[in-house]
């Protein structure tokens, strides 16, 4: 059989599965070279636990506190080009207004397509709710007024 090699880590780390774990066990009983490596990297695995975390230095430590504070005013940028042309000023980003889109309305506010869809909707509104109560009249009307009434009608045999 040949020597553990690259997974002497991954048994010491105990990243092999159940069946490479045996085998390696098997093995570390018969090879004394594999069982010393294994040996001197659980010896370094522990070693490198037991070493503190490295200090930080405080002038490091107080520069960082010192950068989440806030500063003063800052500087005012300067413009890569001239602020004025020919003594005129030139306007800024946002000296300029957005171009107004909307639709004018009419200042007497009678008339444009809006208002007329407007109308148009109401007057189909107020026809349903006539519609839905004509109808409601009629269903209860009939109800309340009992049965119809039966007449008879005589025939005349000759």
């Amino acid at each position: 059989m040949s020597h553990l090699g690259e997974n002497v880590s991954a048994l010491v780390d105990g990243e092999l599965n159940h069946m490479e774990r045996e085998r390696a066990l098997a093995h570390l009983t018969f090879c004394a070279e594999c069982r010393r490596e294994v040996e001197s990297m659980r010896a370094l695995k522990s070693r490198l636990r037991s070493l503190d975390g490295p200090a930080m230095p405080a002038d490091l430590t107080m520069s960082l506190l010192l950068m989440g504070e806030p500063g003063g005013p800052v500087p005012p940028r300067e413009r890569p080009f001239p602020r004025t042309f020919g003594g005129v000023p030139l306007p800024g980003p946002r000296s300029i207004a957005p171009l107004d889109n909307r639709p004018r309305r009419d200042p007497s506010g009678s008339s444009g397509p809006g208002r007329k869809r407007r109308s148009t909707y109401v007057a189909v509104g107020v026809v349903s709710a006539a519609v839905a109560l004509g109808t409601l009249f009629v269903s209860t009307a009939n109800q309340t007024s009992g049965p119809p009434p039966t007449t008879v009608h005589k025939t005349s045999v000759p």
